[in-house]
């Protein structure tokens, strides 16, 4: 077998393992919530605000999803040269906390 041979063989057995792949990877069942149940998330509409968080010396990114009523909060770390995490909020559980307060 010459070598021209060998490296056909090899491609064709790297495309039958990605063919492969591909095929576990589109008919596995989805991922599920921790509550057991499929969650579809809506398209995000996003705002972003930038301040100044008490305690840090750096500005942090406070990005607002209005579809899905989430917050998280980033800043970033000039040393590490990377986006660090501060705080995630989910506003639906926020908000039906605060009209339980209410008496609702």
């Amino acid at each position: 077998m010459s070598t021209r041979d060998r490296q056909r063989n090899h491609l064709i057995a790297l495309n039958a393992g990605l063919l492969l792949l591909l095929g576990v990877v589109t008919l596995a069942p989805m991922a599920q919530a921790q509550r057991g149940r499929q969650v579809r998330r809506a398209p995000g509409e996003y705002t972003m605000v930038a301040a100044r968080p008490q305690g840090l010396s750096e500005d942090a990114l406070y990005i607002v999803d209005a579809s899905n009523m989430e917050l998280l909060a980033i800043r970033y770390d000039q040393s590490a040269k990377s986006l660090k995490f501060i705080d995630y909020r989910d506003l639906n559980t926020d908000l039906e906390a605060a009209e339980q307060g209410r008496g609702r």
